[in-house]
């Protein structure tokens, strides 16, 4: 149950700013930064963090009970069961989000599948950190 916890807490939070923020890369917002614009796009993540989680909960959720199913399967480590997470949040977030706007190519396909794969393989590392239990040793 903790593990959804994080999935639900981390993934829409995490992912809604990296959404924000590839938005604004890929349409030329950022090309010349100061820290007004810096302020800006932060009132502009306050103002839609409530969005991120009404549309980012059931996701995450599912990208959680992928984690839980692996984590149940004794021959997969847990930094490639990380790694296999964080591959299939890129995957379905590039294919939700990756034809999004009139642009398509290698920027768009990195920065909207980064949106997918940063907070799967987080919360899978936050999981793993605080929710797994420790193995008992058998000696032989």
């Amino acid at each position: 149950m903790k593990r959804y916890l994080i999935f639900g807490a981390i993934g829409p939070f995490v992912g809604g700013f990296l959404m924000l923020l590839a938005t604004t890369v890929a349409s030329g917002y950022w090309t010349d930064t100061n820290w007004s614009e810096i302020g800006k796009f932060l009132g502009a993540f306050a103002k839609t963090l409530q969005y991120s989680y009404l549309f980012g909960i059931v996701p995450a959720l599912m990208i959680g009970a992928i984690d839980d199913i692996l984590c149940h399967v004794k021959r997969i480590p847990n930094v490639v069961r990380i790694l296999i997470v964080g591959a299939i949040g890129f995957a379905a977030s590039e294919l939700l989000y990756g034809s999004r706007g009139p642009d398509t190519g290698v920027v768009q396909f990195l920065l909207y599948g980064i949106v997918g794969m940063v907070p799967a393989a987080l919360s899978s590392w936050l999981a793993h950190r605080y929710v797994d239990e420790p193995q008992p040793v058998h000696s032989t």
